[in-house]
C-alpha cells in the first residue's frame, strides 16, 4: 500500500508574490453631432475583432467591419447623416470620429511599436499600406478607381475617408495599390491593409512598455481630444 505523502509546509514569514496588475485597456468613446450629422464612436484597442457598425451606407459598413476584424480593434459606430443630400458628410465624419476615438484610446503613445505595413493580395488586385502613428498626421493616396460609383457610393470618397482618419488618429499614412482591376477588390484591400499595418503599429512592444518610442520622448497630447 502506498504511503501518503506530506507536502512540505511553507516557509514562516514569507507570503506568495502578488499577481501582476494587468495593463489597462485602450478604450474611447467619441460622440460628435454637427447639423450634417450625428454619430458616436467607440473602441478598444486591445479587442479581439468584434464590431456593430450602422452608418446608413451598407457598402462602408462592410469597410470597417473589415477595418476591425483584421486590426482585433474592437468597433461600436453609430451614424445617421444627410443621406439625403450625398455620402459625403457621413462617409467624412465616420473617419473623422473613429480617428480621434483611436487618438485618444492611444492616449501618450508609450510602449507601442508605432510603425506598421501590410502587403494585401485580394483576388488580382495588390495593395500596400505603411503607417507611422507619430501624431503627425499625413496621408499619401495612390489609388485609382475604374468606376465612379460603387453601388449608390462615389469612389472618391474613400480617400476622404482615410483622409479624415488619418488626421484625427495622428497617423502618417501612405497607400498605394500596386495593380488591380475590380473596384471592389481595390477598395477592400485598402482597408484591409490599413487594419493589418495599424494592428502592428498599436501593439505593444513588451521590451519598451513603459516608453514613448521616439527620442523626443513624446507623440501623443499634441492633437486636441
Amino acid at each position: 500500500m502506498a504511503k501518503a505523502v506530506k507536502s512540505a509546509p511553507a516557509p514562516r514569514g514569507r507570503t506568495a508574490a502578488p499577481a501582476a496588475a494587468a495593463p489597462p485597456r485602450r478604450v474611447a468613446e467619441i460622440r460628435r453631432n454637427t447639423k450634417e450629422t450625428r454619430i458616436s464612436a467607440r473602441v478598444d484597442l486591445d479587442g479581439t475583432g468584434r464590431y456593430d457598425v450602422r452608418t446608413g451606407i451598407g457598402f462602408l459598413d462592410h469597410m470597417i467591419e473589415q477595418l476591425s476584424r483584421h486590426s482585433l480593434i474592437d468597433i461600436a459606430l453609430r451614424a445617421e447623416g444627410d443621406l439625403h443630400i450625398d455620402y459625403h458628410h457621413t462617409t467624412e465624419d465616420t473617419g473623422i470620429a473613429l480617428g480621434q476615438a483611436v487618438s485618444r484610446a492611444l492616449g501618450e503613445r508609450v510602449g507601442i511599436v508605432r510603425y506598421g505595413d501590410a502587403l494585401i493580395p485580394m483576388d488580382e488586385t495588390l495593395t500596400r499600406v505603411a503607417l507611422d502613428a507619430s501624431n503627425r498626421p499625413y496621408l499619401i493616396w495612390r489609388v485609382n478607381f475604374t468606376r465612379p460609383k460603387l453601388g449608390e457610393m462615389d469612389t472618391e470618397l474613400f480617400k476622404e475617408w482615410f483622409k479624415a482618419f488619418s488626421q484625427e488618429a495622428g497617423l502618417t499614412l501612405h497607400v498605394e495599390t500596386v495593380y488591380g482591376e475590380n473596384n471592389h477588390h481595390i477598395v477592400e484591400s485598402c482597408y484591409k491593409g490599413l487594419a493589418r499595418a495599424l494592428k502592428g503599429a498599436i501593439a505593444i512592444d513588451p521590451r519598451k512598455a513603459d516608453a514613448v518610442p521616439s527620442t523626443k520622448g513624446v507623440l501623443g497630447g499634441t492633437l486636441k481630444a
